[in-house]
């Protein structure tokens, strides 16, 4: 993609592939999921990214009851949230977050609080003030819901944010919310994001006088 420029009067922000890379973790957890119950690897890690562990085992697993994903699920996020070996900012992260510092950010995440926390700590992120995580909607990405509750927790109309996003799942709930979206990553370009930036590096921050962002990106 060429370089897009884009205005936005907030931004909601992603965790996994977008601010922290974690691709170690999540494939060492499903992998041995995976192996547990005889599914193919390559095929759990491709659907994996972007939503809650209890919808990609639904997926995988569509005629096994949903409590049991979730008591699995639960079971996933104590794992996750244990291992924190590899996980390292994505490349511009800690400068694109510090440009954001006093404008109004969200994180939008399908980990839960304590993942959250343990991911962006143990890649030495600042955590923004506000956070939609899985604790706080009913739906996984691709739903809109957490980028919605993101918006109206900031105080914005969904057109006037811009979200960023790593994975299938997650630039689809951007879209579904109404808002734009920035790819970032190696998975992202292929899902047709309104502009696309390899790694952070990639997006520069400008903070007008009223307050609106100017993004530059590519």
């Amino acid at each position: 993609m060429t370089a897009v420029t884009l205005t936005a009067r907030a931004l909601l922000l992603d965790m996994d592939g977008t601010l922290v890379n974690s691709d170690a973790v999540v494939e060492r957890c499903w992998r041995a999921w995976a192996e547990r119950h005889g599914l193919d690897v390559a095929d759990v890690l491709r659907v994996v990214h972007g939503r809650q562990g209890y919808a990609t085992m639904a997926a995988l697993l569509p005629d096994r009851p949903m409590a049991v994903n979730h008591a699995e699920n639960a079971e996933m996020l104590a794992r996750e949230t244990a291992d924190t070996e590899g996980v390292v900012p994505v490349e511009g992260a800690p400068e694109f977050l510090a440009a954001l510092a006093d404008g109004p950010h969200a994180l939008v995440t399908s980990a839960d609080a304590a993942l959250a926390r343990a991911r962006m700590d143990a890649a030495a992120l600042p955590m923004p003030e506000v956070r939609i995580t899985a604790e706080c909607v009913s739906a996984s990405k691709p739903d809109p819901e957490g980028f919605l509750k993101g918006a109206a927790e900031l105080g914005f109309a969904p057109a006037d944010c811009v979200v960023f996003e790593d994975s299938e799942a997650g630039i689809a709930a951007g879209f579904a919310a109404g808002m734009r979206v920035v790819g970032v990553g190696p998975r992202a370009e292929a899902f047709g994001p309104t502009a696309y930036a390899p790694t952070l590096e990639a997006v520069r921050v400008l903070r007008e006088a009223d307050g609106t962002f100017t993004l530059r990106v590519g």
